[in-house]
């Protein structure tokens, strides 16, 4: 709003109405019995285009000596609370940052699920001292469990805390409540609602998110949650916790593609409060923010923390005979005292298919590309979607062999060689392959042998041995963070095994044991990858030494062709790169779009 000046005194408000694809505010007077209940932030319902639609009020002032106020229509009602001034402006820096330039993705991040008409006052003005008198365990005061090295960082500005796969980031969180109240961002729900359950314990405050909207907004001494808790509204906030920074589930999957770490970082900056980014394998992004302000625990102790690993060289198998099920790998499962998890990120029957009688590999006849066979049999190119009946378009035998088998495929193999059930997981579903044998949680509670996608490390709460069938798909994935996914892929694993004193066995088979990630595994030593890592992507210009985003949708090559960015091809899409992310995020959001386009911006796209 451009409003100012000498005045009537008639408040306006800038209302920015909640419309999927209308990101334009408008002007409204505030009439003056609303005057005490409209702020910036302010969730209002207005009069637009022969009707009433809800909004936040982004701006406030006055009406212009140039403007009539009969000419401005009355905000009709107040609904209730919503975020902040200082999330607004945090919300138009994101805008620009994730290249949208649109408000309306963040704000609907930002605002309470229900609408909010009144603010609880949470501590009454005791926090501090609660937390000063607050005891942990036994009895022992909260100063006396935070470690001093986490006190010193924090006096620092915060960084990055790294611990082992099975430590407690509980110490984290305790040194930075000391500061006051704080916002912790936690990818996992039921290991955040655990944490929130032992602060509660210590004597504090606790909101979680986003259900807990207006206790947050009241004062609470902890406000916790998802990624969404980054924008939370809270009064006064002392310091910036961000749990796992390396989980992906950090970064919002639809557009705009923001990660809580990095809003969290800005968020801390604005404040000038410390921010603290805790994870068994700290990202490159974050590393490269922190500088040399990084914490991390003694050799011994990390060591300990991490399961027993176990490499399986397959490098010596001649390529014909490449089975998945190794030596080691059927000694597990035919141990019927050991729960085993196999994880293969390859769902279906097969996705690599070779004929076995002229050995040549199935390709699909329209786009050349390899085809995958589902579970029906019939063969699938995911690249043009054609399809086929399972024979060779070589010499038209239909005997195949799965030289890379799919999960459910796995399944069949698996259970033969263990001789009891073996339960199947992929994130599309949730229910085995054959036998009827359903995913159910008692099904998987009852079960001892599971395979699946990855997913399965997400299903299944504990295990003696985590099995890597094919590990070199993802340490040679065609994605620039592909070993750091890998890794915490192994991360992940190492937590459903639990510390080295448990016994629990990581087993990973791979034709490259002397691949980084796997020695960084094997020495409990994540900070390996992050070094190599962070040497080639300053030499390749790869964020976060450079930034990166993928345009798709109809007309993205005539969108990135007007923003002038460096673009190469990527399958049904366009990656565009510039040297920092203030030159690409400000240069997506200003480049008008193609008129009947429908865009997909992904600004630092999780997976390419």
């Amino acid at each position: 709003m451009s409003s100012a000046g000498a005045t009537n005194g008639l408040l306006v408000a800038t209302v920015l109405p909640d419309l999927t694809g209308l990101d334009k505010s408008f002007d409204y007077l505030v009439p003056p019995e609303l005057g005490d209940l409209v702020q910036i932030g302010s969730m209002v319902r207005i009069p637009l285009a022969h009707r009433r639609t809800a909004g936040w009020v982004v701006g406030l002032g006055v009406v212009s000596t140039e403007v009539s106020a009969d000419r401005l229509v009355p905000i009709a009602k107040w609904s209730g609370h919503g975020p902040s001034a200082d999330v607004i402006d945090l919300a138009r820096w994101a805008a620009q940052r994730w290249g949208v330039g649109r408000l309306r993705p963040f704000l609907v991040s930002a605002s309470p699920p229900t609408m909010v008409r009144a603010v609880p006052d949470v501590r009454r003005g005791t926090a501090a001292a609660s937390r000063r008198d607050a005891t942990v365990g036994g009895g022992a005061a909260l100063d006396a469990v935070v470690p001093a090295v986490m006190v010193r960082l924090l006096a620092d500005g915060g960084g990055v805390v790294r611990i082992g796969p099975n430590d407690d980031a509980l110490d984290a969180v305790r040194a930075a409540a000391a500061h006051g109240r704080i916002i912790v961002v936690h990818p996992v729900h039921d290991s955040m609602l655990r944490m929130a359950a032992r602060l509660r314990a210590d004597g504090m405050a606790v909101a979680v998110m986003p259900h807990d909207w207006a206790v947050a907004a009241g004062g609470a001494d902890v406000v916790i949650g998802g990624r969404g808790a980054v924008w939370a509204t809270t009064p006064q906030v002392a310091a910036i916790v961000v749990i796992d920074e390396h989980d992906e589930a950090l970064q919002e999957e639809r557009s705009p593609t923001w990660h809580a770490r990095d809003v969290a970082i800005e968020r801390a900056r604005r404040a000038a409060v410390p921010c603290l980014l805790v994870s068994p394998c700290p990202t490159v992004s974050a590393l490269a923010w922190s500088g040399r302000r990084w914490v991390r625990p003694q050799t011994a102790e990390e060591r300990s923390s991490w399961p027993i690993v176990e490499v399986v060289d397959r490098s010596d198998e001649e390529p014909w005979k490449r089975s998945l099920l190794t030596s080691p790998l059927i000694a597990a499962l035919r141990d019927r005292s050991r729960k085993v998890v196999c994880v293969h990120n390859t769902p279906g029957r097969a996705r690599l298919v070779a004929c076995r009688s002229c050995r040549s590999l199935l390709s699909c006849e329209r786009c050349q590309a390899a085809v995958n066979q589902r579970d029906d049999g019939r063969l699938v190119c995911h690249r043009c979607g054609t399809e086929r009946p399972p024979v060779c378009q070589r010499c038209g035998s239909g005997a195949l062999a799965n030289v890379r088998p799919g999960v459910a495929r796995l399944r069949d193999d698996l259970e033969a060689a263990a001789g009891r059930p073996v339960v199947a997981i992929t994130a599309s579903t949730a229910t085995a392959a054959g036998r009827g044998t359903s995913g159910s949680a008692d099904d998987l509670a009852a079960a001892d042998v599971h395979v699946g996608t990855e997913a399965v490390l997400h299903r299944v709460r504990e295990a003696d041995v985590v099995a890597f069938l094919d590990f070199d798909s993802e340490l040679f994935a065609p994605r620039y963070r592909a070993a750091e996914q890998a890794f915490a892929l192994l991360v992940r694993a190492a937590r459903l095994l639990g510390p080295r004193s448990g016994g629990g066995r990581l087993m990973i088979q791979t034709f490259e044991p002397a691949h980084i990630v796997v020695q960084a595994a094997v020495l409990a030593d994540p900070g390996r990858v992050a070094a190599a890592e962070a040497a080639r992507r300053r030499e390749l210009g790869l964020p976060p030494f450079g930034a990166l985003a993928r345009i798709s949708g109809t007309g993205a090559a005539d969108f990135v062709a007007a923003t002038g960015l460096a673009a190469a091809e990527d399958h049904d899409g366009v990656l565009v790169r510039a040297d920092t992310w203030d030159e690409l995020g400000p240069r997506l959001a200003a480049t008008p779009r193609p008129k009947g386009s429908r865009l997909r911006v992904e600004v630092d796209p999780a997976r390419r």
